[in-house]
């Protein structure tokens, strides 16, 4: 049996690769911080008794903040395979807490590398790098495109993805990157912009808000479904030789479309609800980001299966009845005709 160690298991991306991995035989353990109230609303459905002995699923308080219980971590758990999916996320916020970003994204990478380093222990690390270190550089990108960052959060990423390949050859470690454009769900955090879309079209419809406010609707990204983005990050640590992928679905839609195909959905038109609010704008601007995910098709043999059109029904589907509302409910017909068998919920 494969052991996994995960951190931000509490997170969309980590809750989905701890239900595809326990799908997949494994034991997991995650990492989460100590709270007074629990954020885990996301895993709750695979929690396992630990004291029962077929038990394959973990939770260990740590924070990327603490190398030495990290060290801990690393050298009693002795993990297989380590992907590192926590850090301060949200870009906007990233320019209102820099230091702390920094902190967590950027040397929460090095933190872990060095624990692993230094355990001895021959695990094959994923590090979550994200499309947002490319910034200004001209679409599409792929893996060999200069990152241009364009926020606090970006920098943090893109450090951490030179530490990764710093320890790959410096110290020979199956250490590999997955360059990952957007990717969303249900379990989108609620303050990211196409959670915040399809959540506000519930609130409007079930009359418990007016209006929905948002920043730039011209930002230009590519949009995919987390969990097909969570398949692939098992499948860069499956293969001979850890390398880095730019992984997206080739297509760019703004937030404009996204906001048209989301009220679309309810044939409702969504100049009359959306307002635009300055606060929600960010000092540097990522205008239009695509992947080039050659690499991964080829070597990876993976492609995006949900379409954009599609991922927008799953997720106001899934808002849309957390509200208690009815809906044209396409959105679990699409996942079992598109094979996810695996996921326990939305």
């Amino acid at each position: 049996m494969k052991r996994a160690l995960i951190t931000g298991i509490t997170g969309q991306d980590g809750s989905y690769l701890a239900e595809f991995l326990l799908h997949k035989g494994y034991e997991v353990h995650g990492i989460v911080r100590r709270s007074s109230s629990f954020n885990r609303s996301r895993i709750d459905h695979l929690y396992q008794d630990p004291h029962l002995p077929k038990t394959r699923f973990f939770l260990h308080y740590g924070d990327l903040a603490d190398s030495e219980q990290i060290s801990h971590l690393i050298y009693n758990i002795r993990p297989d395979e380590i992907y590192n999916l926590a850090a301060q996320s949200h870009v906007r916020v990233s320019f209102d807490l820099p230091e702390y970003t920094s902190n967590i994204t950027a040397l929460g990478t090095t933190r872990l590398l060095e624990a692993l380093r230094r355990s001895g222990n021959k695990a094959k690390f994923y590090q979550a790098s994200s499309s947002e270190m490319f910034g200004a550089a001209p679409p599409p990108q792929n893996e060999n495109t200069p990152f241009y960052p364009r926020s606090p959060y970006a920098v943090s990423k893109v450090y951490s993805y030179w530490m990764v390949r710093n320890y790959r050859y410096g110290y020979n470690l199956f250490t590999t990157n997955g360059i990952l454009f957007n990717h969303e769900s249900p379990r989108r955090g609620e303050n990211f912009v196409t959670r915040k879309i399809t959540r506000g079209l519930a609130a409007i419809l079930s009359k418990k808000a007016e209006k929905l406010y948002l920043g730039n609707l011209d930002a230009k990204r590519d949009w995919g479904y987390a969990p097909e983005y969570v398949e692939v990050m098992w499948k860069m640590l499956q293969q001979d030789d850890p390398d880095d992928y730019v992984i997206g679905t080739g297509e760019t839609h703004s937030v404009k479309e996204f906001l048209k195909e989301a009220f679309g959905y309810l044939d409702l038109d969504w100049r009359k609800y959306v307002e635009i609010d300055k606060r929600y704008f960010r000092p540097t601007e990522v205008e239009y980001l695509k992947a080039d995910s050659s690499k991964a098709r080829n070597k990876l043999n993976w492609s995006p299966r949900i379409t954009f059109c599609e991922l927008v029904k799953i997720m106001a589907d899934c808002d849309l009845e957390s509200f208690g509302l009815s809906s044209p409910d396409e959105g679990k017909k699409i996942l079992k005709e598109k094979g996810f068998s695996w996921q326990k919920k939305y």
